[in-house]
């Protein structure tokens, strides 16, 4: 009797979906802080499309965790999907991906509770994002059941090269100062 894979598929692709709406959100991120193409890209612009695409890879990873816990073929159950180390399947690298998909939700909240929890401790806790992306990405390789494959190690080589490679311009490049209004001067004469 086969199993209708729905499940399963619908699980990979909102993974790798996930994945790489984290990657996309983290890079936009660190250019509206570095600024790495000037004023081509507005930092409102930029903060708002970081916004929805963590706010999208978090819904994404919701599909994940569903579809996983759905699928009758899976040994992800429904309360794994909230405690780490529950999985039978890989425990440890699972565990990961839910603390990751935890934190992840937490700091996409963060955006609505800045003005409650103060900008220093928002942007603390901003900064774990790195982790997330970390946990994000050891969850992908090492539970993950496309990653064995040349195109799934090419897409997270790619994603950790972009987002290393973005990390250093911001730790690397000087600060991104505030166009400053031209002077209104009046020729003399």
């Amino acid at each position: 009797m086969r199993t209708d894979p729905t499940f399963w598929t619908l699980a990979r692709a909102s993974g790798l979906t996930a994945y790489l709406l984290l990657t996309a959100s983290v890079l936009v991120g660190l250019a509206a802080k570095a600024r790495p193409f000037g004023a081509a890209l507005r930092p409102a612009t930029a903060i708002d499309l970081h916004r929805f695409l963590s706010l999208l890879g978090v819904g994404a990873v919701a599909i994940h965790g569903v579809t996983l816990a759905a699928d009758a073929a899976s040994p992800i159950s429904w309360p794994a999907l909230v405690v780490p180390g529950l999985a039978s399947y890989r425990p440890f690298w699972t565990g990961l991906g839910v603390l990751a998909a935890e934190l992840a939700l937490l700091v996409a909240v963060s955006f609505s509770v800045r003005r409650l929890i103060g900008s220093k401790v928002w942007r603390r806790l901003h900064w774990s994002a790195y982790a997330v992306f970390a946990a994000a990405t050891a969850h992908g390789l090492m539970a993950g059941s496309d990653s064995g494959r040349g195109w799934a190690l090419a897409l997270y080589a790619g994603s950790l090269g972009a987002v290393g490679a973005a990390a250093g311009w911001r730790l690397l490049a000087p600060p991104a100062r505030r166009a400053r209004p031209a002077s209104r001067r009046v020729p003399s004469g």
